[in-house]
């Protein structure tokens, strides 16, 4: 039995739309793209709470092969990034392959027909290949604190805002310190009377080199698009120095991570008047352990007069504020979620995948550790490319991460269609080995070689495992995409 798609791709986010390029590169033209979501753009869909931007410049979190010459900042507001994943969906005709507003509820490999059926409530598709691009930042975390569904104000996600959302005059709490955070907190302080912002862990906070995209040069990166190329170059040159010698190579280079917490500290020094504010604001834990983030705002909006700084534990969530494990009781009346993503439970993965011997890639990861084969494939999962799998994520801009993969993809299935069949699977030994070798390589990190004890950082899996970045450079992920060995796979031809 035919399929009815050559491939089913889950998301439309970004993942999901480089995906869908790639597969019409290769000829794959009759894909599907779901998306639970009513559009596309994944998180740049979500997210639309006052303060959204980039922490990557723009110049560099954009695809290499469709740069953006109109961004209006360095660091461009989400509705920009909106705009530019719209752009792109129509350029490339992905859009009307697209269906929203659909939850896949699993997958399953088909051995007898040799192709994988998706599940959708009460509708099935199926394709011949299967491609996740479920996003790392995907399912929202809700803190299961005591009394929080007897709260009788406001209470809003940050991944669930709503435009006409007025914070104006309202006694307001933040929980959560991390990026989201730090980008709405200067916003929110601007309108509320007073907001509490309760810190559990203080980001490490780098000045944000931010500046308006002058008309003029605009023109300039349109006309002479290698010099919008330069300055990807440039950008992207320093991140991977960033990455690699502060994060990647801590042993070997403690001084630059130590130079890089001493800036901050200094930005955070600069910045905040009171001492007791600036000691709880800063980490201890080394620089890198969970990802920094920039501002040139935040620390400041802790010299205001309608701004305090919680960070003793909550005890437990009332009718009319929050209480504190010291006894304090706060009073609010609008309760404000930044409390991030919930990655390790699950979104690896974000659906139920069956694959060849009915083997549940959620249950294989947590019974034999989080691991894919150059963050792309996993055995005994047929056909199959997880776009957001462990030991993917390569640099600090997900652009780097998407390219290496579509090339890791495009080699992979142009190799099975030259030996003429229809079936991949990587080959247990090929995954064993990469999986030894990122381990390994991880053992220089900050993450092991550090001190990340406090930090709880998403990058730390509910084993203790960094199982999420790629420990190499972007270079050796570019170009172990395009040079892998093709023998890693077996190949074979559907019955």
């Amino acid at each position: 039995m035919a399929p009815q798609f050559d491939a089913v791709v889950v998301g439309a986010g970004f993942g999901g739309m480089g995906a869908g390029i790639e597969l019409d590169r290769l000829g794959l033209s009759n894909f599907v793209i779901l998306e639970r979501e009513n559009d596309l753009g994944g998180t740049w869909h979500v997210n639309h709470y006052p303060g959204l931007a980039v922490d990557i410049a723009s110049v560099t979190y954009s695809y290499s092969f469709e740069p953006n010459p109109y961004w209006t900042r360095l660091f461009a507001p989400g509705a920009e990034l909106k705009k530019y994943a719209e752009f792109v969906a129509g350029k490339y005709d992905l859009r009307r392959r697209m269906r929203f507003g659909t939850v896949v509820d699993g997958a399953r490999w088909d051995e007898e027909n040799q192709h994988w059926v998706v599940s959708l409530g009460g509708e099935t598709l199926t394709g011949h290949y299967l491609l996740t691009a479920t996003g790392f930042l995907s399912q929202p975390y809700t803190p299961p604190f005591p009394g929080i569904d007897s709260f009788a104000g406001k209470t809003i996600h940050t991944t669930a805002w709503e435009d006409d959302f007025d914070l104006n005059d309202r006694k307001a709490a933040i929980i959560g310190t991390g990026a989201t955070a730090v980008q709405l907190v200067p916003e929110a302080a601007k309108k509320v009377r007073e907001l509490t912002v309760f810190q559990r862990t203080p980001i490490w906070v780098v000045p944000k080199i931010d500046t308006a995209i002058p008309a003029p040069v605009q023109k300039l990166f349109a006309r002479v698009p290698i010099t919008q190329k330069a300055a990807r170059l440039v950008n992207t040159s320093m991140l991977e120095a960033l990455m690699v010698v502060g994060v990647l190579h801590f042993k070997q280079a403690k001084p630059v991570n130590k130079v890089a917490s001493v800036l901050a500290k200094a930005h955070l020094r600069a910045q905040v008047h009171d001492k007791e504010t600036r000691e709880q604001l800063t980490p201890h834990y080394d620089f890198g352990c969970k990802r920094p983030t920039f501002s040139n705002q935040y620390f400041k909006t802790f010299n205001l007069p309608n701004v305090r700084l919680e960070t003793n534990s909550i005890d437990h969530i009332e009718a009319d504020g929050i209480v504190t494990t010291d006894g304090h009781k706060t009073e609010i009346d609008t309760l404000i979620l930044a409390t991030g993503f919930n990655l390790w439970d699950v979104n690896f993965p974000a659906i139920e995948i069956i694959g060849r011997d009915g083997i549940d890639l959620g249950k294989f990861w947590r019974d034999k550790r989080f691991q894919a084969y150059e963050g792309v494939t996993v055995p005994k999962f047929p056909n199959f490319i997880c776009l957001n799998s462990p030991y993917s994520y390569s640099g600090l801009s997900y652009f780097t991460t998407i390219e290496a993969q579509m090339k890791h993809m495009g080699r992979l299935l142009k190799e099975t269609f030259r030996r003429g069949e229809t079936t991949f699977e990587v080959t247990e030994r090929a995954n064993a080995q990469f999986l030894d070798r990122v381990t390994d390589k991880l053992g220089s990190s900050v993450f092991y070689g550090g001190d990340c004890a406090t930090a709880r950082s998403y990058y730390f899996n509910q084993h203790g495992e960094a199982a999420l970045l790629r420990p190499t450079s972007t270079i050796n992920a570019h170009r172990e995409a395009v040079s892998f060995p093709l023998d890693d796979y077996s190949y074979g031809t559907s019955a």
